[in-house]
């Protein structure tokens, strides 16, 4: 069964405002999504219904007390985690990893090495550097081919040495859109004994995830990127987490998660990241019910939720498929990514071009004058940027549908972009 797409565009009002009297064209997706009814709902639920600071002996902290922990309930099913102790929110996928780079450089000595790919988004490198930096650690990097977007695996064997201690993974491209095989990593860096961190960020809108078929030791999220609000989300190996340090308030009580979840939590955030999920699962039931089984072992919500995210990546490769083709069409034009449609499943609908005469913001604002919104720049790709030698170009102008898109705003984003580059 394929997307109602009708159906679907009806649950976020804000593809119904106009941008100069027109539709607006929401394309700045790999930066943040829209979010369904259903998130706003629980949002102002939870400021109106229930607003107050959790585990006191009143009914409205008691109603909060427990949006929170069906909050971690439902994340845990998004991962497929074995319990909801694996689960910590936090602010943002940044403000999480850099504490876990406090957490974990006491697990380093002198002279340990840390492995990161040239893809990372720069939240899931430069804490790392930073850490690496702060206690004598030595930083190798994974690289990617600059003529197929992909990482070759084969070069992990050359860098683990004895000396190899930690991971950081990415599991989908910011800027090329490469889905990148992230089990097959952690398989290698699980043997030698070395610790796996995953940025999920960009692929969680678009593919099922499973922590525990993945193999890897945490995994992180932004709520913000798939359909829900402004919050983060780390999954992490319960015995991991209990076990490594924890710098925490001595009023809180010394398990997973709330030992990492410092301060007081977003009430609010983690009602509408149920939402986004509650919302993933209406999708799966009634458009994805083909793939509701894939998985029979796993529990229902976790099934629910997945199938949904299965419907939505089928619609997304054929906007991806329609989005590229065009592209190639228009001279001069350079898709930096994967552009064979027989490949697609390793990629997620993140389209970054080029063109050696185009400024990447000029043509952003053309479009923005016509209601169809894109990114420019970095990104905060920065080290793909740098790697492909395009920091001094003005990085790429990024397209990224999502399956709340049309064919038609696809067409009418590719109308526009051909009739800038006629013009230079």
């Amino acid at each position: 069964m394929v997307l109602d797409i009708a159906k679907v565009r009806a649950q976020f009002p804000a593809l119904a405002l106009t941008d100069r009297g027109g539709p607006r064209v929401y394309l700045d997706n790999p930066a943040g999504t829209q979010v369904p009814q259903i998130v706003v709902d629980r949002m102002v639920s939870a400021l109106v219904d229930s607003n107050a600071n959790m585990n006191g002996n009143f009914r409205t902290s008691r109603e909060a007390t427990d949006i929170s922990r069906q909050a971690h309930l439902a994340m845990a099913d998004f991962f497929n985690a074995k319990s909801e102790n694996e689960v910590i929110f936090g602010p943002n996928m940044t403000s999480l990893t850099f504490m876990m780079t406090r957490v974990l450089a006491s697990q380093f000595s002198p002279g340990d090495e840390i492995i990161l790919t040239q893809m990372e988004h720069d939240g899931n490198a430069s804490p790392w550097r930073i850490m690496a930096e702060e206690n004598g650690l030595i930083v190798k990097r994974l690289e990617f081919d600059r003529n197929t977007y992909e990482i070759d695996l084969g070069l992990l064997d050359s860098l683990i040495t004895p000396r190899t201690k930690f991971a950081a993974i990415n599991y989908s491209s910011n800027i090329l859109g490469t889905i990148n095989d992230v089990k097959a990593m952690c398989t290698k860096y699980r043997a030698a004994g070395i610790l796996t961190y995953v940025d999920a960020v960009q692929f969680a809108p678009h593919g099922a995830i499973d922590v525990q078929d993945l193999g890897c030791d945490f995994l992180v999220t932004s709520a913000y990127k798939f359909y829900g609000p402004h919050q983060g989300v780390l999954w992490g190996r319960e015995e991991l987490l209990n076990r490594l340090p924890a710098y925490k308030l001595r009023v809180v009580k010394d398990v997973a998660p709330g030992r990492y979840e410092t301060g007081t939590q977003s009430l609010e955030g983690q009602a509408g990241t149920h939402g986004a999920l509650e919302y993933m699962q209406w999708v799966g039931t009634t458009m994805g019910q083909e793939h509701l089984n894939d998985n029979p072992n796993h529990r229902q919500r976790t099934r629910e939720i997945h199938a949904g995210l299965k419907a939505m990546a089928i619609y997304d490769r054929m906007l991806v498929a329609h989005l590229i083709t065009g592209l190639q069409r228009l001279p001069g034009i350079e898709v930096r990514g994967i552009t064979n449609p027989e490949r697609f499943i390793h990629r997620v609908p993140t389209v970054s071009i080029t063109r050696p005469d185009l400024v990447p913001s000029e043509l952003a604002k053309f479009l923005d004058e016509h209601g169809v919104y894109v990114w420019d720049g970095h990104s905060y790709g920065i080290d793909v940027i740098e790697w492909l030698g395009l920091q001094d170009r003005g990085g790429v102008v990024r397209i990224g549908p999502t399956h709340y898109n049309t064919v038609e705003e696809i067409d009418t984003a590719l109308s526009l972009i051909g009739d800038f580059v006629s013009r230079l």
